[in-house]
């Protein structure tokens, strides 16, 4: 197999129609929030392992775009082993602090279970095109054409957040506004241009509404499209793989005798 070729399998999800990543992450998703257990878990979380090989992210991607699942992950483990429901031997005791058997196995199946919910979204919006995906929500699942492109309108505009934040902010330091040290001042000034941000964006949306009006977008009428859409061979087998891990994970957790339905 030549380099090109390589490169080209390891991209093979990336360029699965979107909405065919978008089953799939539900239906791993929704399986797993049946049920709090490390074993179903963690079960899925080493077979979507085996996916992000071919989801055409580099490690460094990957790792840069889960980053905020790796910090929240620890976070919950910690949390829940120390105000966690008691159950078990005791561990360890400080005061009103207890960590029990029970509650460190729920903190590391709520740990588990953040990561393998969160990673599959996080590739899907990794390697998905708004408009691509748009797209497909018109032309696969036919939701009407006036939500979907409202709502490609609303996600382009989402990564002009980062630039406008940074641009309050050389203004309000070239007003000498900026200037207040101490938690105090950057809670201040976080808040201030919170509220500025979200001024701009209202503004930008009222602006943008119009002009899709202006423009014939708001209309019932059936609509063309410039891309097609299709759902093929390789949209079926990647939401047949996605029923594979969740019915493993639930077998996995059955046979180990952890499964317990939430709702239950």
């Amino acid at each position: 197999m030549t380099i090109l070729s390589t490169i080209e399998t390891t991209r093979a999800i990336g360029r699965v129609n979107p909405v065919a990543k978008l089953l799939a992450a539900v239906i791993v998703s929704i399986t797993l929030l049946l049920s709090i257990d490390w074993v179903s878990a963690g079960t899925a979380l080493a077979l979507e392992a085996v996916l992000l090989l071919f989801a055409g992210l580099s490690p460094r991607q990957l790792v840069k775009r889960t980053l905020p699942l790796w910090i929240a992950a620890p976070l919950a483990v910690i949390a829940t082993s120390l105000y966690g429901v008691d159950s078990g031997a005791t561990l360890w005791r400080l005061g009103f602090i207890t960590v029990t058997e029970g509650s460190v196995a729920l903190a590391f199946a709520i740990g588990l279970r953040i990561l393998a919910v969160g990673i599959p979204g996080i590739v899907l919006f990794a390697t998905t095109d708004p408009t691509d995906l748009a797209d497909g929500l018109a032309q696969v699942l036919r939701l009407p054409a006036r939500f979907v492109l409202g709502g490609l309108a609303g996600l382009r505009l989402v990564g002009l957040f980062v630039d406008d934040w940074r641009q309050l902010g050389l203004a309000r330091r070239a007003r000498g506004v900026a200037d207040e040290g101490g938690i105090v001042g950057a809670v201040r000034r976080g808040t201030g241009m919170a509220f500025a941000l979200l001024v701009l964006s209202v503004r930008r949306g009222s602006k943008l509404a119009t002009a899709m009006e202006a423009k014939g977008f708001g209309t019932d009428a059936p609509r063309t499209w410039a891309r097609e859409s299709t759902f093929g061979r390789a949209e079926w087998i990647l939401v047949v793989v996605a029923v594979v891990i969740a019915a493993v994970a639930v077998v996995a957790a059955c046979l180990a005798g952890t499964w317990s339905i939430v709702f239950a």
